[in-house]
């Protein structure tokens, strides 16, 4: 069992009063969502989570997993992301994946796998198992893509954080990637490309598979 987390949805910049909610996420209080960033030439993060999401839904049911996406289609608002969690949580998934694409400064470039970090008595049970994840998803996606690990945060692809609710909240194993940088000029061009995006999806469809039998 998968579930795919395609970050942010269409519909959450004319609902403010929604996606602003704070709600809790152990280690602080977050907003229920947020809208997601944007290249700039104005193609959305919601939409290309969900359009890498979609991508792989085929590819994982073709290698045999069931697959349980977190929101429907991009055009609706949240969910906040304590439900995100406990999609996957009541899905006793095996992996989560939560898919985004970062907003930072233009001059970075490159992808980062995040992590769970120990919040004790909360999360214990899954640290381990995540990492392995996050490895299977970094080489995989690599490789795959040809995207350099990030050059503005992180260490070798890979970021360990404890103020992600999806993260913190999850009882299973789970990662978040941030796939490329939407305000660095080379990684917007990729990810905007859809022949790029089915590489992405290819790629991280080969990171959960390597994780899912122990390769």
């Amino acid at each position: 069992m998968v579930v795919l987390d395609p970050g942010h949805n269409g519909g959450n910049a004319a609902h403010p009063e929604e996606i602003n909610r704070q709600v809790d996420v152990i280690t602080g209080r977050k907003p229920c969502n947020t809208t997601g960033t944007r290249t700039p030439a104005g193609y959305p993060e919601h939409a290309f989570t969900w359009d890498v999401a979609r991508r792989m839904r085929p590819l994982l049911r073709q290698a045999g997993a069931t697959v349980v996406l977190t929101r429907p289609d991009d055009t609706g608002v949240g969910p906040c992301i304590t439900e995100r969690a406990a999609i996957g949580n009541r899905a006793r998934a095996d992996a989560v994946l939560s898919i985004h694409a970062d907003g930072a400064t233009p001059g970075g470039h490159g992808f980062h796998v995040i992590l769970p970090g120990p919040i004790p008595g909360h999360n214990e049970a899954i640290t381990t198992p995540s990492r392995r994840l996050g490895l299977a998803i970094r080489a995989a996606y690599r490789h795959g893509t040809g995207m350099p690990y990030a050059t503005y945060t992180g260490h070798n692809g890979l970021n360990t954080r404890t103020d992600l609710g999806g993260l913190n909240l999850s009882t299973r194993p789970a990662v978040f990637i941030e796939c490329g940088n939407m305000n660095n000029p080379g990684d917007a061009r990729k990810l905007s490309d859809p022949a790029f995006r089915q590489r992405i999806a290819t790629s991280l469809t080969a990171g959960l598979t390597t994780y899912l039998t122990g390769g």
